[in-house]
C-alpha cells in the first residue's frame, strides 16, 4: 500500500513537472462571450428597455502563460464604474485563476445600453431613488454568467504561435466634437448626431483615423481578433431599443463573415464622434457600421504576423490618483439628493459626484495597465478620455505597435487634457467630468512609465 502511494505521488509530480515545462515559453488564449442584453423594463442609460433590437454582449479573452492569466473584457454598455468594476474584476479573476489587477473591464459606451455602478445605486437607494437608473440584479447576473464562461473556456485554450498586428484608416466616421472660436474657447459642440449642416461642414479637427487590429494565431489559423478605434459609438439613441450601435454591428459582421471571434474596444474617444458625417438619420447607422467594418477588414488584411515570443509577454500596471473637479462639493450633492422635487437625472449625477468625492477622499487609486507582447503594447485607460492621450501614447513608443482601450473605470466620466479644461465646452463641464486638469500629467506619467 505504501509503495503504491509512493508511486502515485511520484507520478503526479512527474506530470506536474511535464505540464509546467510545456507551459514555459508558451502562450495560450481562450475567448468567452455571453449575452448582456437587459430584460424588458430594465433601465437603459436614459430610458426603460422596450425591446432588444440587437443583442448586447459581454465578451473577452483570457491569455495564459507561465505567468498568471490576463483577462481582457469588452461590454456593450454605457460604462462600468466603482464597485461594479471591483465585482467584475474579482469574479473574473477567481474564474481565470489570477488576480484582480490582471483583469481589465471596458465598455464600448453605447447609449441605448445599460449603466452599471453599484456604488451610485447604493447612494440612490439610501435616499429612496433605487432601481431608476441601475438594475443591479441584472448586472450581477451578467457578471456571474461571464465568470462561468471564463472558467469553461480555459480547457479549450489554444496555443498561440504568431501575433498579428495591422491597421487601416477609417474614412468618414470620426470627427472632433470640440470646435473652437477665435478666442480659443469651445464655440460649438458637434455631438455624435448633428442636425446643423453648417456645423457638420466645419473641419474634422484632431482625431486618430487609424483602426488597429491585434490578432492571435495558431500557425495559419486566426484564433481571435482584437480591434481598437476611437470614437463615440452613437448614430442615434433614446429609442428604448437596446442595441450595440454601429461599432458593435461592424464587429458582429466581421465575426460572422470570418468565423473568428472579434472583440472591439473603444479608444480615447471622449472628444470624438461621428457628428461631421451623421445627422442622426436612422439609415446612417448602417452606413457608419459599414465604414467601420471596412476599416476592420482592411486592418486585418494588412496584418503582419510575427512568431510569438513568450518571454516578451508582460502586464505592467500603475496606480494613479486623479485630482477632483473643483466643481464638486459634498454638501451640494447631499442637498440635491434630499430634495425630492429634483429630476431623476439630477439625483443620478449628484449620487455619482458623491461617490467620486468619497472615493477620492479615501485615496482609492485608478489602475492604468499595459499589455506587451512582441513589439505590440496595448494601454488600458479609464474614463471618456480625450484622443490626445492616445496620440501622445503612440509618440512615446514610436518603434512599437501601440493601441489603446479607454472607457475602463468609468467613475470619473470625461477626462480632458490640461488645456481642455481652460477651453470650456460640455466634456469638461461640472456634470460631465469629475476630475481636473492635473489628470493629464498623472495619466501620461503612468503611460510613460508603462511604455518604456
Amino acid at each position: 500500500m505504501l509503495q503504491q502511494r509512493i508511486y502515485r505521488t511520484v507520478f503526479i509530480v512527474i506530470v506536474l513537472l511535464v505540464n509546467s515545462t510545456i507551459a514555459i515559453g508558451q502562450i495560450k488564449v481562450s475567448t468567452f462571450h455571453v449575452d448582456a442584453s437587459p430584460p424588458i423594463g430594465s433601465p437603459l442609460a436614459y430610458d426603460p428597455t422596450t425591446e432588444i433590437q440587437s443583442p448586447l454582449s459581454c465578451r473577452g479573452i483570457v491569455i495564459q502563460s507561465d505567468k498568471k492569466p490576463i483577462v481582457l473584457c469588452s461590454i456593450d454598455w454605457l460604462g462600468v464604474a466603482n464597485d461594479a468594476q471591483n465585482e467584475f474584476k474579482k469574479a473574473f479573476a477567481e474564474s481565470a485563476g489570477t488576480t484582480a489587477d490582471r483583469v481589465s473591464i471596458h465598455a464600448i459606451h453605447q447609449h441605448d445600453a445599460p449603466r452599471c455602478d453599484f456604488s451610485a445605486e447604493k447612494i440612490l437607494r439610501e435616499f429612496g431613488y433605487g432601481k431608476r437608473s441601475y438594475d443591479v440584479d441584472f448586472c450581477r447576473s451578467v457578471i456571474k454568467r461571464a465568470a462561468a464562461a471564463i472558467a469553461n473556456s480555459l480547457d479549450n485554450a489554444r496555443p498561440v504561435t504568431h501575433l498579428g498586428t495591422g491597421q487601416a484608416n477609417v474614412e468618414k466616421v470620426a470627427s472632433n466634437r470640440r470646435l473652437l472660436g477665435s478666442d480659443g474657447k469651445v464655440k460649438f459642440t458637434r455631438y455624435t448626431a448633428t442636425k446643423d449642416p453648417a456645423i457638420r461642414a466645419m473641419k474634422t479637427g484632431t482625431i486618430d483615423p487609424a483602426l488597429k487590429s491585434l490578432s492571435f494565431w495558431n500557425r495559419d489559423q486566426p484564433i481571435v481578433v482584437l480591434t481598437f478605434y476611437a470614437t463615440h459609438p452613437q448614430s442615434y439613441y433614446r429609442t428604448g431599443k437596446a442595441n450595440p450601435d454601429f461599432p458593435g454591428l461592424a464587429r458582429n459582421a466581421r465575426e460572422t463573415k470570418t468565423g473568428v471571434p472579434h472583440i472591439h474596444f473603444n479608444g480615447a474617444g471622449g472628444n470624438i464622434g461621428a457628428g461631421k458625417w451623421n445627422d442622426g438619420s436612422v439609415e446612417n447607422r448602417t452606413v457608419l457600421a459599414g465604414r467601420v467594418e471596412q476599416g476592420m477588414a482592411a486592418a486585418f488584411d494588412a496584418t503582419k504576423k510575427t512568431p510569438i515570443d513568450a518571454s516578451t509577454l508582460s502586464w505592467g500596471k500603475s496606480d494613479v490618483q486623479l485630482p477632483v473637479s473643483k466643481f464638486l462639493k459634498e454638501e451640494r450633492c447631499i442637498a440635491i439628493l434630499k430634495n425630492k422635487k429634483e429630476k431623476a437625472s439630477t439625483h443620478l449625477y449628484a449620487a455619482k459626484h458623491l461617490v467620486w468625492l468619497r472615493r477620492s477622499a479615501a485615496q482609492t487609486p485608478i489602475q492604468v495597465s499595459c499589455l506587451t507582447i512582441n513589439e505590440s503594447k496595448t494601454i488600458f485607460m479609464p474614463g471618456e478620455l480625450f484622443v490626445e492621450y492616445q496620440l501622445e501614447s503612440q509618440e512615446l513608443a514610436p518603434n512599437s505597435f501601440v493601441s489603446m482601450a479607454a472607457y475602463g473605470e468609468y467613475g470619473m466620466g470625461y477626462i480632458g487634457t490640461a488645456i481642455g479644461y481652460t477651453q470650456g465646452g460640455y466634456e469638461t463641464s461640472a456634470n460631465a467630468s469629475r476630475v481636473g486638469p492635473g489628470s493629464e500629467k498623472a495619466l501620461m506619467d503612468a503611460a510613460k512609465e508603462l511604455l518604456k
